[in-house]
């Protein structure tokens, strides 16, 4: 697979075979990094800051063939990092950040609200699941858990999913 030559390049300092790679996984990154951020700017800033991250630290990397994982391990916890430092920020400014409004269906707005208010193990796995698309053998390697723990948490999350948007999330919009 020409995905594991570059990425066995890339951590021998393969300059070409890391943006090939980076490359390939482009629309993947961007995806995850919008389910977290929701807003392109931000997906993108923090697409860079994972790349750079990456490139820095891709020669210590012990296992090429774990390169892609890891990679969207770095992006998730970049995103990670900047929705706290927009909450703390938030919370000293105590002024809701302006952002431009789009038009949103009021369902999804209920299972973000409902999915942001869930544990954050929860939240991944069902945005890596149902946003992504991924299958549960790859979202325990991104994680680094067992096949079993993430079935459980899909199944927990979903589970949590459920009773608050019956709770208080709603659909009962009119």
């Amino acid at each position: 697979m020409q995905e594991r030559q570059w990425a066995a390049d890339a951590c021998k300092g393969d300059e070409i075979a890391f943006h090939e790679l980076i490359d390939s996984q482009k629309r993947k990154l961007y995806g995850i990094a919008y389910s977290y951020l929701r807003n392109e700017a931000d997906a993108l800033e923090m697409i860079q800051e994972t790349v750079c991250r990456a490139w820095v630290k891709c020669s210590k990397l012990k296992d090429p063939d774990t390169f892609i994982p890891w990679l969207y391990r770095i992006l998730m916890n970049c995103c990670i990092d900047e929705l706290r430092r927009r909450r703390r920020v938030e919370v000293i400014s105590q002024e809701p950040q302006q952002g431009t409004m789009e038009m949103v269906d009021v369902h999804k707005l209920d299972i973000e609200r409902a999915m942001n208010r869930m544990k954050p193990k929860y939240r991944h796995v069902l945005m890596l699941k149902y946003y992504q698309d991924m299958t549960v053998p790859e979202i325990a390697r991104i994680l680094e858990k067992p096949e079993g723990t993430i079935k459980t948490w899909i199944h927990q999350g979903l589970k949590q999913l459920r009773g608050q948007i019956e709770q208080g999330g709603g659909w009962d919009h009119e």
